[in-house]
């Protein structure tokens, strides 16, 4: 249901056929990049947290990890993931097909400044095997993020 529900999210602009589905993404980063044939950190991971017992997601390059530091200076809160068996219930994806589109109502979007290296990015596509390749701006103009925060760390910055 959950691809579906993008499908029919972005057939509003005219962009279903952006989807794409695979025979086999992969279960990490890695897996998924060979696949596209793109670099790992192109590969947009959506992160799904509890924020003062909000739901958010921060979608974040693929090279990225959440740095506790940063995110409690952001948010004024510990990083405290969603229970995975909670995450299609809160957020509205299943975990490994979360993405920053056709979102549950009260979940709120955040986007790391390490995408911002990329001219094109790869989210999921919500479903395990789904990808739906963005430009930065499209990206940026459909997933509707409150801010783009940084709270990632590892990444490369002149990638």
């Amino acid at each position: 249901m959950s691809l579906e529900n993008v499908k029919n999210f972005f057939s509003e602009y005219g962009l279903q056929d952006r989807i794409v589905e695979h025979d086999s993404i992969g279960d990490t980063v890695a897996h998924a990049a060979q696949t596209l044939n793109c670099k790992e950190a192109q590969i947009a991971k959506t992160m799904t947290f509890f924020v003062h017992d909000a739901p958010i997601l921060i979608s974040m390059a693929g090279d990225a990890k959440v740095d506790n530091k940063k995110f409690k200076a952001v948010f004024q809160a510990k990083a405290k993931m969603i229970p995975g068996n909670e995450v299609e219930q809160i957020i509205g994806h299943i975990p490994g097909a979360v993405c920053p589109f056709a979102l549950n109502d009260d979940v709120k979007v955040y986007l790391d400044i390490s995408l911002k290296r990329f001219e094109t990015i790869y989210t999921a596509g919500g479903s395990l095997n789904s990808t739906i390749k963005l430009s930065l701006k499209e990206l940026e103009k459909y997933a509707q993020p409150i801010n783009w925060i940084d709270v990632g760390k590892g990444w490369i910055v002149n990638e």
